[in-house]
């Protein structure tokens, strides 16, 4: 960045490329965005919720309360007619863009006194190859369990800052949890909805992350 930080890292794991965008911050620099030359990519909001989520399959536009807004699925991975994915421009920061048009042309741009770099962090999977992906990976007991112990922790140091910031238990109290907090008790019990678990366990799980 004209700052001196440092905006966009490129590296490379094993045998694929990643691209790592960083917020124009000098020490707890935030990751804006993540792109994996296997297909898998995330961007997201200054205040860390996702915003956009892809994999080999699709992809799926957020709101910053969670909500999908858009969802799709690449054109070479089933047959039959598809709707055509609209062009996506999203602006990260003053001086980071990034712009999906296919899944071969997703761009990463950026742009400072008055010159521009641009990454293609597109990737292409034949229809023949699609067909032989595996099922998406359900989680186990003991990691569903994990998921919404982690989730009943966060709520709790929640409460804890509540109760520093706002003495008064009348006016804590009256304060809703964290946004990202909600949704991903939401997405537990999805999981425990698709899951093959006991209704003793899914119960035990929900009781864990509504408490």
């Amino acid at each position: 960045y004209p700052s001196g930080n440092l905006a966009i890292i490129i590296t490379r794991e094993q045998d694929q490329l990643i691209c790592i965008v960083q917020e124009d911050e000098l020490r707890t620099a935030k990751i804006r965005a993540l792109f994996q030359s296997d297909g898998r990519s995330t961007c997201y909001y200054p205040n860390g919720e996702e915003w956009i989520n892809m994999s080999i399959q699709g992809g799926q536009y957020l709101d910053q309360a969670g909500n999908r807004v858009r969802r799709w699925i690449w054109p070479n991975l089933s047959p039959g007619p598809h709707v055509p994915l609209s062009p996506i421009f999203i602006s990260l920061n003053r001086h980071v863009g990034v712009r999906i048009l296919a899944q071969d042309k997703i761009s990463v741009s950026f742009l400072a006194m008055g010159r521009q770099a641009k990454f293609n962090m597109g990737t292409k999977v034949q229809a023949s190859t699609a067909c032989q992906l595996p099922p998406p990976t359900r989680l186990g007991e003991d990691e569903l369990l994990l998921l919404a112990f982690r989730v009943r922790i966060l709520q709790l140091f929640d409460r804890m800052r509540r109760c520093l910031n706002f003495p008064s238990s009348e006016q804590w109290n009256k304060i809703q949890p964290p946004t990202y907090l909600m949704t991903q008790a939401v997405k537990i019990l999805e999981l425990c909805m698709a899951a093959d678990i006991s209704d003793e366990l899914r119960s035990s799980i929900r009781a864990i992350v509504n408490a």
